[in-house]
């Protein structure tokens, strides 16, 4: 396993957020996980990320494990762990390219910073990526003149030029058109054969189609998990999110 959550719980002026939670994730895994609001998947993502500390359980990442409890968010960040969150966030004035070369995983001290210059080595991968995410005629266009679906597939190159072992990505689907959706389905299947990628997602159809293991949480806990069609059959899962 990459990522192990066990027994994790987090209450914020007495809601109880996270209740008990524990899952695993592997190493190269796609991995959907959906439920009504208030399920706790921004606060599963939070805690993952060391945004919020649970008050009890434990969460190991790698081999050997890591406890993610001990770190800070930057160092999380450093050893792995990349979050997109669902509006995208881009440096709207600097063309795509200069996105995905400014994301690249590189020394960033202040010395590497003030001296670095472009290689062909760091061309080829920005290339590379833009090949993946689908920009590639788009490479040269500031990034502000982009549509939302590019935007957003800009946003998840970005975070694959820093090479996260896992990927975190909240609701990739809003506010694209099917054709976006599509793409960006693609996207995230051909990233998950290298990394463990994590979607949270509402759009179900968006989620039939990633094809891969679903996990549902329902009051800060895993209610049903498996393929798309068994938590779509299980009872409790029409009751609490399906049904509505």
């Amino acid at each position: 396993m990459l990522l192990e959550v066990s027994g994790v719980s987090v209450t914020f002026d007495g809601f109880r957020a996270i209740n008990n939670l524990s899952f695993q994730i592997a190493s190269a895994e796609l991995r959907a996980v959906i439920g009504p609001n208030g399920a706790g998947k921004t606060t599963m993502m939070d805690i993952i990320t060391g945004k919020t500390r649970p008050d009890t359980g434990k969460i190991t990442y790698g081999r050997p494990g890591k406890n993610l409890l001990k770190m800070s968010e930057s160092a999380i960040a450093r050893i792995g762990i990349g979050r997109k969150f669902q509006r995208p966030t881009v440096f709207e004035n600097q063309s795509v390219f200069d996105n995905l070369v400014m994301a690249l995983k590189k020394n960033r001290s202040p010395l590497d910073v003030a001296f670095y210059r472009r290689s062909q080595e760091d061309i080829k991968k920005v290339e590379d990526l833009a090949a993946e995410i689908g920009l590639t005629e788009q490479l040269h266009r500031m990034s502000g003149e982009l549509s939302h679906g590019q935007k957003q597939w800009l946003e998840i190159g970005m975070l694959l030029a820093q090479d996260p072992k896992l990927l975190l990505v909240d609701e990739p689907a809003a506010g694209m058109t099917p054709e976006e959706r599509e793409k960006t389905t693609d996207i995230l299947r051909k990233a998950a054969k290298t990394r463990a990628v994590v979607v949270v997602e509402h759009d179900m159809e968006f989620v039939r189609r990633l094809n891969c293991r679903v996990t549902v949480l329902h009051e800060g806990s895993v209610l049903a998990e498996g393929s798309i069609d068994h938590v779509t059959k299980d009872q409790s899962v029409i009751d609490v999110y399906l049904g509505r």
